[in-house]
């Protein structure tokens, strides 16, 4: 990695927890790969492409390797030696893997038709893991994973030519419409969501609008316009100001909570840029 690096500090910052959770990659011995959030390997991964490291940087080429090591013939991924494998993870490890440049690998491709096979009824993506109980909110599809598989698909083939995800694209629009809790983990709309998350570690206003302006289904809907003026509202100088994201993540200065970030407005002249 550079020694001259606009983000240096911030580079050497996620690298100093490399062996945290006692192996190699952000990792443990035996390959917890989301473990440790937010340095976990997915996370680190993430945070260091978004500082403007290669997919071809060696150690990255690597945290891909440990990924693929996890696939599974039937496309999904399981990020955990031990317990289920739930769309969460599958849909985390293709989100990461479809950044790092490997959208067009055959195991990837598997993934996506995986997703493509496997939606629920309201064209979103759900699991049957019911950490809070059961209730009406739970018979809808989780948000987040769906908004995760819904950024993956923006780098194949099936962007804007597959009706399975325009109807995951009204799924997440109707939850504009809703509100409140809903899907097995309850993904809300409240006071949190509306805070402005960088980097898209979770399911907020920004992570929101910005993986729908891919979609052409949302790009006119005024569901989406709504939520966009929402964020604009946000804006601080024409740039996005941080709002929450881990206190563990304080030393890094690109996603510095009460501050400007260049990077989170560089992701937002992105929508401007997919809208126009």
């Amino acid at each position: 990695m550079s020694l001259n690096h606009e983000y240096q500090i911030d580079i050497d910052e996620i690298l100093s927890h490399r062996y945290d959770l006692g192996a190699d990659y952000w990792t443990t011995p035996d390959n917890r790969l989301i473990k440790g959030s937010p340095f976990s390997a997915y996370d680190c991964a993430l945070m260091l492409l978004e500082l403007g490291i290669s997919p071809s940087d060696p150690i990255l080429i690597v945290v891909a390797d440990l990924f693929f090591d996890a696939w599974k013939e039937d496309g999904r991924f399981k990020l955990y030696p031990t317990g289920g494998i739930l769309p969460c993870h599958t849909a985390r490890a293709a989100y990461l893997l479809c950044n790092l440049g490997y959208q067009s690998d055959e195991r990837v491709q598997k993934t996506f038709r995986y997703f493509l096979d496997t939606t629920y009824l309201d064209g979103g993506w759900r699991c049957n893991k019911f950490s809070f109980g059961r209730g009406p909110e739970t018979e809808y599809s989780n948000p987040f994973p769906t908004l995760n598989i819904l950024c993956s698909f923006r780098f194949s083939k099936y962007l804007n030519n597959e009706p399975i995800l325009d109807a995951a694209v009204e799924f997440l629009l109707k939850h504009w419409e809703i509100k409140r809790p809903i899907g097995p983990c309850q993904y809300g709309m409240g006071s949190r969501f509306y805070r402005v998350g960088y980097p898209f570690e979770d399911y907020n206003i920004f992570s929101y609008v910005y993986v729908l302006s891919f979609y052409d289904k949302a790009k006119r809907d005024k569901r989406f316009l709504s939520a966009l003026q929402v964020l604009q509202d946000k804006l601080v100088d024409e740039m996005i100001v941080v709002e929450r994201n881990s206190p563990k993540l304080s030393k890094l200065e690109f996603c510095k909570k009460g501050s400007h970030s260049k990077l989170a407005t560089k992701r937002y002249k992105e929508i401007l840029t997919n809208i126009s």
